[in-house]
């Protein structure tokens, strides 16, 4: 039986599609988009049956368009995928390392490389995505530039590897969220440690309110894993909190606490509960 179509971000090739590969075998299906929006369209209208989106890197921080997607969108989050990212230098197969000038990626994977790049004295162009960097210098066969890929991009298009393992940082690692259309999500993760659960709020704007609301998970004992704020676009100076805490929704404590906050907040959005990333486990 076929797998599940999963739509990603970027060219066959990407490190979204590797993320899917690992979470799920290679017997599933892949869509490419253009963008990370695009993700989010496409598992709305059920013309995937999942998504997978990058939301976080260990080295560079958050993908702010994903956020984004998600205060808007009306998928759910119904698991993670932390994928160690180990980025190569790819380029023609005649091509040699000194006559590379100018070098080509997405701006997260430039940015994961800037020792290398400033090193090596090489002029970063940004594109959309990683493996379409390499599937354009292909298609244009361009001398004297490279780009910034994983290893498998530079099978599927047949360029060669000039160096491997150029991120700045060993651990270079990037977090991915699982989407489903709503209607289709089945609620709750695995009950206990091995859950998280993500949700989004908004605190009214006075002195101690997000004190107040966080204060309910202190209280509780529930660790929160990661906060992040962004603005709400709408109010200038206001902004959006988006919340990873280690437990299930349906757990009577953890449902007891988004009670709490529900009635403390301004808004408030529970995006999902899944089971943890195998890298995230103790």
């Amino acid at each position: 039986m076929a797998g599940p179509t999963i739509g990603f971000q970027g060219e066959h090739g990407a490190y979204s599609e590797e993320a899917i590969f690992k979470e799920f075998g290679r017997r599933v299906g892949t869509h490419p988009a253009a963008s990370i929006r695009e993700v989010f369209q496409l598992t709305e209208a059920g013309k995937v049956d999942l998504g997978v989106v990058p939301v976080e890197n260990s080295v560079e921080g958050s993908i702010n368009e994903t956020y984004d997607m998600l205060l808007s969108s009306t998928v759910r989050v119904v698991g993670e995928i932390v994928l160690r990212v180990v980025h190569c230098l790819i380029a023609l197969p005649t091509a040699r390392l000194s006559g590379i000038r100018v070098v080509y990626s997405h701006p997260q994977a430039l940015a994961q490389c800037r020792n290398f790049v400033t090193s090596t004295g090489l002029e970063p162009i940004v594109t959309y995505d990683t493996a379409g960097s390499v599937k354009m210098i292909k298609e244009k066969r361009l001398e004297g530039a490279a780009a910034i890929a994983g290893q498998r991009a530079a099978e599927i298009y047949g360029l060669k590897v000039l160096k491997k393992g150029i991120e700045d940082y060993a651990t270079n690692s990037t977090r991915f969220l699982v989407i489903r259309r709503a209607s289709e999500a089945v609620a709750g993760g695995a009950p206990g440690r091995r859950s998280k659960t993500s949700l989004i709020f908004a605190v009214k704007h006075r002195p101690g309110s997000l004190y107040n609301a966080l204060e309910a998970f202190a209280r509780a004992g529930i660790n929160l894993t990661k906060i992040e704020s962004r603005p709400t676009k709408e109010r200038p100076w206001e902004y959006y909190f988006f919340v990873d805490i280690q437990g299930d929704a349906k757990d009577p404590k953890v449902a007891g606490v988004l009670s709490e906050l529900e009635a403390r907040a301004a808004f408030l959005k529970v995006l999902g509960s899944y089971p943890r990333s195998r890298a995230d486990r103790p």
